[in-house]
């Protein structure tokens, strides 16, 4: 079973920010970098997760996070184009997939991910997205199609959409500019980490 909360960063100094709140599985996506400074970036944000207690997940650069000794990587379709899937499973890296429709879900299948992602549910103001909101409803029917495999909802979910999403089937919730946009990130992102721990309890 996947964290409830799932922040996803763009660097290390985040990762320092978010860990003492609560996260135990963070995600480091770092666009537009040269290898030098994202392998510096992953190195450290290892082993903050390390002393944490927490894992980490490697958005994309599947080669680095497999020379670091990572935890998992996320790859979007267009990464799996030039992923060496038995490579990555070799090294002992969980992986995660990016979904968006169906023919994306079924591909993503075919690799035998550790997790699932759908997204966005909502709206997003993180980026521009070909595909419109997936809705709750597209939650609950991607979590029977995968039956036991995680599912991590993105796009859009806020501390108080949240609940709802666990509730229709997400096993994980990713979030992104509702922490690091927040007035105080550290208390947004503890608000977070008590919801799940909540969510957890009740469920």
């Amino acid at each position: 079973m996947l964290e409830r909360f799932y922040p996803i960063a763009d660097s290390s100094d985040w990762i320092a920010r978010l860990l003492p709140c609560g996260a135990r599985l963070t995600q480091l996506r770092v666009k537009d970098a040269d290898d030098e400074r994202l392998r510096q970036e992953i190195v450290t944000s290892k082993a903050l997760c390390e002393a944490y207690g927490a894992q980490l997940v490697v958005n994309d650069y599947w080669r680095l996070a497999i020379d670091c000794g990572c935890d998992f990587v996320h790859l979007g379709q267009e990464d799996l184009d030039d992923a060496d899937l038995p490579a990555i499973r070799r090294a002992g890296l969980r992986l995660g997939v990016s979904t968006h429709d169906e023919a994306e879900l079924a591909r993503a299948l075919a690799c035998r991910p550790d997790y699932v992602a759908l997204g966005p549910i909502y709206p997003t103001r993180l980026k521009a997205m070909r595909f419109g909101p997936q809705g709750l409803e597209r939650v609950g029917e991607w979590k029977r199609r995968i039956g036991d495999i995680p599912l991590v909802a993105i796009g859009g979910i806020t501390l108080e959409r949240a609940p709802g999403v666990l509730a229709a089937g997400a096993d994980s919730v990713a979030v992104v500019t509702d922490v690091t946009l927040d007035a105080d990130p550290e208390a947004r992102a503890r608000g977070w980490a008590a919801m799940a721990a909540a969510f957890r309890r009740d469920a």
